[in-house]
């Protein structure tokens, strides 16, 4: 599992002007089961994707895919995590990642 760390270096205006092109990326990966929780930082400096992949090289092809990448306004942390503990409200989760 990872999480990706997204952080504006655009100003907010230029930002908005992708954000439903890169809304539309990230529905692309969720559909493919790739992504599993996303939303914006706040205050609103980036963003966080939490996903799964098979390796952090696939993860970064997937993320290049996204306009805020294309347009060089955000830059991308990628942490990988083995989550070993998680509320049982969760368990879907882990049975998720283990079927994939």
């Amino acid at each position: 599992m990872f999480v990706v760390l997204l952080r504006y270096t655009g100003e907010l205006e230029r930002i908005d002007t992708f954000v439903e092109e890169h809304r539309t990326f990230l529905r692309k990966y969720y559909d493919a089961g790739r992504f599993i929780a996303s939303g914006p930082m706040n205050p609103r400096e980036g963003g966080v994707i939490l996903a799964h992949a098979e390796s952090k090289e696939q993860l970064s092809v997937i993320i290049s895919e996204d306009p805020f990448y294309r347009e060089q306004i955000a830059t991308y942390e990628i942490i990988a995590f083995e989550p070993t503990m998680h509320r049982h409200e969760f368990e879907p989760i882990k049975w998720f990642l283990q079927e994939k």
